[in-house]
């Protein structure tokens, strides 16, 4: 079982929006990924999509944006992103998935000796920065849904199963300091993180350890529309 990840797909069947708007890596890029996901991914596979899947602003209206990947193979893992506003409550999203697709919220999956879980999280201030009161008491709910998520990961762990974690966004700032997600994220012996919600940035690195964790930048712009192999 190979595990691969490709963040923030913004797909919009029901109300196209032209993202080649924002640059030419952008253009045809749906096709570009779903050409390298057809070609380097198996049924037994997973694939890891840490947010902004659809720009559809009701569940309904993503249903048409879940069939393009129902048929990809893998299976797919998803969070929630800042720009999923159709995502409703969980028991109601898993009734309306296709049967190969999983969503997180506040708990995990096991799948073989692979463990994921996940949440979106928000901006890690950079040091001496101060947040917004909005920003401070989002922040500080985030930190306690990754806590939620990765306890839920720790009670599947029972043979040292390693723990795979998705993000939106990134888990640290630009300059790679402590936060109170990275902090959590050691303290769980978390292996791998994958995140996104990055787009645009030039001479970023996509792929970085910070105390032995691995972290992977995955957003599609950002990696040239390929799924990106989450060694583990």
């Amino acid at each position: 079982m190979k595990i691969f990840a490709i963040g923030d797909l913004h797909l919009s069947v029901n109300n196209p929006k032209p993202m080649d708007i924002f640059g030419e890596k952008w253009e045809g890029y749906v096709e570009k990924i779903f050409s390298d996901w057809q070609s380097r991914v198996s049924e037994d596979d997973l694939v890891l999509l840490p947010g902004d899947f659809s720009w559809a602003m009701r569940l309904q209206e993503a249903l048409p944006d879940f069939d393009l990947i129902k048929t990809l193979p893998g299976k797919k893992i998803l969070i929630k992103g800042n720009h999923d506003y159709w995502w409703p409550s969980i028991s109601v999203l898993r009734e309306a998935l296709p049967q190969n697709v999983y969503a997180l919220q506040n708990d995990a999956l096991k799948f073989n000796d692979i463990i994921v879980c996940g949440t979106r999280g928000w901006t890690v201030p950079e040091a001496g920065q101060t947040q917004s009161p909005e920003d401070e008491k989002i922040f500080k709910r985030e930190v306690i849904r990754l806590e939620l998520t990765l306890q839920a990961a720790k009670k599947l762990q029972t043979n040292s199963e390693k723990i795979v974690c998705m993000m939106h966004y990134p888990p640290c700032n630009f300059h790679r300091d402590k936060s109170e997600f990275t902090k959590l994220i050691e303290e769980y012996g978390v292996s791998k993180v994958v995140f996104g919600h990055l787009h645009g940035y030039k001479n970023v690195q996509t792929q970085f350890t910070i105390n032995g964790v691995e972290y992977y930048l995955t957003s599609c712009d950002m990696v040239n529309n390929k799924l990106v192999d989450i060694m583990v």
